[in-house]
C-alpha cells in the first residue's frame, strides 16, 4: 500500500479480505496505515472477514467497501492471554480495554451506529452474512458478478465492473 500510493496516490487501492483476522498489533498497524496514506482504499470480502478482517473490511472507504454475495463477516471484542503477576494481568486487562473501547469507536464511525450499540453488539461474537454486513455498515455493496464471458464477450458495464473493484 505503501508503494501504491508513493508511486499515485489519486489511485483507489483495493485490498482483498479473506481470512480470521490475526494479533491485534499487527491489525492495527494495517488499520494505521490505511489512515495515514492519501490513496483512497477500498475493501473488497472474498469468502470471509473474521474479527479484525472484518474490522479492516469495515476501514475501507465509504462507498468502496463491497462483499462478495456468500461472504461472511464475523466481529467480537478483542482477545488477550495474560500471564504473570496479578499486577501484570491487571495490567494487560485494561490496556486491552483501553484498545477495545478504541475499535469499538472506530467501528461506530465506520459502520453509523452508536458506540453503545456497537458495545452491546460485540459483547458475544456478531456473525453476518454478506445482506447482514450490508444492513449493519460493514460493507456497503454486494457485488453481484454476472458471467464475464457471454457470447460475444463481455459487456460495457462487466468491464466497468471489473475495474472498478481493480480486476481490469
Amino acid at each position: 500500500m505503501l508503494y501504491l500510493d508513493s508511486v499515485d496516490d489519486t489511485k483507489k487501492i483495493l485490498l482483498y479480505i479473506n481470512g480470521p483476522g490475526g494479533d491485534l498489533t499487527p491489525c492495527m498497524a494495517l488499520y494505521d496505515t490505511m489512515l495515514s496514506l492519501k490513496s483512497p482504499i477500498g475493501t473488497h470480502c472474498l469468502g470471509f472477514a473474521f474479527n479484525l478482517a472484518g474490522f479492516i473490511l469495515a476501514a475501507g472507504q465509504k462507498g468502496s467497501r463491497t462483499g462478495m454475495p456468500l461472504c461472511r463477516v464475523s466481529l467480537q471484542s478483542p482477545a488477550g492471554a495474560a500471564r504473570g503477576q496479578a499486577d501484570d494481568i491487571e495490567n494487560e486487562s485494561n490496556e486491552l480495554n483501553r484498545i477495545k473501547n478504541y475499535l469499538y469507536g472506530k467501528l461506530a464511525e465506520h459502520t453509523g451506529h452508536s458506540v453503545e450499540k456497537v458495545h452491546e453488539d460485540l459483547s458475544r461474537s456478531k456473525r453476518f452474512d454478506a445482506e447482514g454486513a450490508l444492513e449493519y455498515g460493514i460493507i456497503d455493496r454486494i457485488v453481484r458478478p454476472s458471467r464475464i464471458k457471454k457470447e460475444g464477450g463481455s459487456t460495457t458495464g462487466q468491464k466497468k465492473e471489473l475495474r472498478n473493484l481493480g480486476l481490469g
